[in-house]
């Protein structure tokens, strides 16, 4: 691995204003999951009864509980990498620094830079697809009680938005529909992998360096505890999730399951009161998802920009923080409504950016850093994991990308519609 300085004599040497402004070190393990579940249980669990129609019940189930499976054992991995650095000396509070130390590359860091950028502003895309849009100022570790809130949010939109699919699957209205998949072999697999992608970014996070690095220290076993809570919120909410909306709608599904629950012209598929709230809690958790998914392009904008030696609030920081922020979510919001694709975007951030950095790279850090032995399961899990999952992130990205230039031919930039 690449020798650096320990980060105690970087920050003496260099005042890091990111770090110091958005990465505080100050949280308990329970904080961190409220993290993890923001990060990764969100309102595109909204889009699984539509992933399921590229898979069926069978094999889209077993999918799910194989990414379920994967991601936690990756996010493990590389919290167990993380501790192993800091125990040598090398505590690194950013995705991009880890992987740039352990594979001993500089390129590695502006590889991970820019798989992040592209994650952080497809989540942030996608989430003004869906209707909000934030300009925040907290740090991460500030975020905390927001971030405790949004899983709150997350469980109730998820028990409404199920007990809304459920009372429409049972009353005098159920729409027509059939589980049947795609009558070609070709346009299967395309659907298939476009499903598998979509999955990826509804697991992905691709920030828990950043998450861990909120931890006060010492930070041994706070991380797996964090991803504890974070997947007992993701069973229920995403099994529940996919199994009522596509039990209801089946090939029907539609990319955002509320437009299949509120279709155009017809009269609600369940009651008013029940989808408004369940609308309503989706806007709140998308400020919070906004916060979170931000706070690393933050941090790289407040490393570059500001004065650590100055206040956070000084107006020597806060006027460059204010414009820089501000530049970014319009971006945003400005792709949001060049390109009204939200199940497209959501499965090419999937496959270019989530199964990089999540399926990917945890495993081959800890084979580099842990050196587990060459005849040990562990080693050959996870290189067939980095096998099979770059494969399918390069399927997926083509699948993906097919069906976005399929979806612009019929819509014009600028569209109203929402794919």
């Amino acid at each position: 691995m690449a020798e650096l300085p320990p980060a105690e004599s970087i920050s003496e040497l260099s005042p890091d204003a990111g770090a110091a402004f958005v990465l505080e070190s100050k949280g308990q393990w329970w904080h961190a999951g409220f993290h993890l579940t923001t990060a990764i249980v969100g309102p595109p669990i909204l889009t699984l009864p539509f992933a399921f129609r590229g898979l069926g019940w069978g094999v889209g189930f077993v999918c799910l509980t194989i990414m379920a499976a994967v991601t936690f054992y990756s996010y493990y991995l590389l919290s167990k990498v993380l501790e192993l650095c800091e125990k040598q000396g090398r505590r690194h509070i950013r995705f991009r620094e880890l992987a740039a130390d352990v594979l001993g590359s500089g390129w590695m860091l502006y590889f991970v830079v820019f798989i992040q950028a592209a994650v952080n502003t497809g989540v942030g895309v996608a989430a003004i697809l869906l209707g909000g849009e934030c300009l925040e100022l907290p740090s991460f570790h500030s975020l905390r009680y927001i971030n405790f809130v949004s899983l709150l949010l997350s469980l109730a939109y998820a028990f409404l938005i199920a007990f809304a699919s459920i009372l429409a699957g049972t009353s005098d209205n159920v729409p027509s529909k059939g589980y049947s998949l795609e009558s070609t072999l070709s346009a299967r697999l395309f659907t298939a992998f476009t499903s598998i992608s979509i999955f990826a970014a509804i697991f992905g996070n691709g920030i828990l360096p950043e998450i861990q690095a909120t931890l006060a220290p010492p930070v041994g076993g706070k991380m797996v505890k964090g991803l504890i809570m974070c997947y007992i919120v993701i069973f229920i909410t995403f099994y529940s999730s996919a199994a009522s909306g596509y039990w209801v709608f089946g090939n029907e599904s539609n990319s955002n399951i509320l437009k299949n629950l509120l279709p155009k012209n017809r009269s609600p598929l369940a009651p008013t009161w029940i989808l408004l709230f369940a609308v309503l809690f989706i806007l709140l958790q998308l400020l919070a998802i906004g916060m979170v998914y931000a706070q690393v392009a933050y941090e790289i904008m407040e490393k570059r920009s500001a004065d650590a030696k100055q206040g956070v609030f000084s107006r020597r920081n806060l006027i460059p923080r204010l414009i820089l922020r501000t530049l970014y979510m319009s971006l945003c919001g400005f792709f949001a409504a060049m390109f009204p694709f939200f199940g497209d975007i959501n499965s090419i951030v999937g496959a270019i950016g989530f199964i990089p950095l999540d399926f990917v790279l945890p495993m081959v850090l800890y084979n580099i850093t842990h050196k587990p032995p060459v005849t040990s399961i562990t080693y050959w899990v996870n290189v067939f994991i980095v096998v099979a999952f770059s494969g399918v992130g390069l399927l997926g990205c083509f699948a993906s990308i097919r069906n976005l230039v399929l979806d612009a031919k019929k819509f014009k930039l600028f569209s109203s519609h929402v794919v």
